[in-house]
């Protein structure tokens, strides 16, 4: 049985507005801006071949969390990834509005 989650740590630093990111193994998409790129197929496995950028472009609550929806930009693969303390709540509420 294939694993669904390895915990990868690595710093980055974010391909859309240039900030730097400190991972720590959860880490998946910039706190600044909220966008991700298309690398794992599974969370931290880094085996997706894609590597486009992916955009924030829903929000959801689920119980106490609020999900980001990140859609990739090269292929449209999407994946719903949780939302941190850390993350930028504004560009929350922007996704959010557009829907």
């Amino acid at each position: 049985m294939a694993k669904k989650f390895t915990r990868t740590i690595e710093n980055f630093v974010c391909e859309h507005c240039g900030r730097e990111v400190v991972g720590t193994g959860y880490t998946n998409h910039c706190p600044a801006c909220l966008w991700s790129k298309h690398v794992d197929k599974n969370p931290g496995d880094r085996l997706a071949e894609c590597g486009g950028m992916m955009k924030p472009t829903q929000s959801e609550k689920r119980g106490k969390d609020f999900m980001i929806i990140h859609k990739c930009a090269r292929c449209g693969f999407e994946r719903k990834n949780t939302f941190r303390a850390r993350d930028n709540f504004d560009v929350l509420v922007k996704i959010s509005k557009k829907l």
